[in-house]
């Protein structure tokens, strides 16, 4: 049995309160999505038209302000996440959706090439109504083009936790080759990722 008073301390976890950050600008949207490591997931989005910036973070698990060597314990159940602000007039979240399907297996449960782990697992995070059902369909729709069974979790998005500065734009940044790649819009260079 427990008393008023006890009840009065319970406090929710921030981590799984829903993602109410708001874009920097009025008319951009907000977009989240998993689809293994993020490095090479930001550079696919930093190079779509209508995208005006891209984060990488984790969302979607337990802990409170992770980082980036807690979130490899697998121990938090975060994922590695691209948060995207959009313009909606100029990229539709079906674009977005698009370079989503396109840009990682979403057979694999919990991997993606040779990274393996909670973290890089396949989601959807959304925003909005809109963007679940936008989100189902385009489920359904991929589903019927591929064999193997798609295991991406459509959710909605969490808290986002911005990752360690070193992780943002890394591939633009050169990574640890300092190997730049191009992140100018419409560019269709092959990405390589260093995961």
């Amino acid at each position: 049995m427990t008393s008023n008073n006890q009840e009065s301390k319970k406090s929710t976890n921030p981590a799984l309160e829903p993602d109410l950050d708001t874009p920097v600008d009025l008319g951009l949207e907000l977009a989240q999505f998993a689809a293994g490591c993020f490095w090479s997931v930001e550079l696919a989005f930093q190079r779509v038209v209508g995208v005006v910036k891209t984060e990488v973070g984790y969302s979607q698990g337990q802990a409170h302000d992770p980082n980036y060597k807690l979130v490899c314990t697998g121990s938090t159940n975060h994922a590695e996440v691209v948060r995207i602000q959009f313009d909606p007039n100029v990229c539709s979240y079906t674009t977005l959706l698009d370079v989503f399907w396109k840009k990682h297996d979403p057979t694999t449960l919990n991997r993606q090439g040779e990274d393996a782990g909670t973290q890089y697992r396949s989601g959807i995070y959304y925003y909005n109504e809109k963007q679940f059902k936008l989100a189902q369909e385009s489920l359904e729709a991929r589903q019927k083009e591929i064999k193997g069974k798609i295991v991406t979790e459509i959710l909605q998005a969490k808290t986002f936790y911005k990752a360690e500065e070193y992780h943002q734009q890394y591939l633009e940044k050169g990574g640890p080759n300092r190997s730049k790649q191009s992140a100018d819009k419409g560019c269709n260079d092959p990405i390589r990722c260093y995961g």
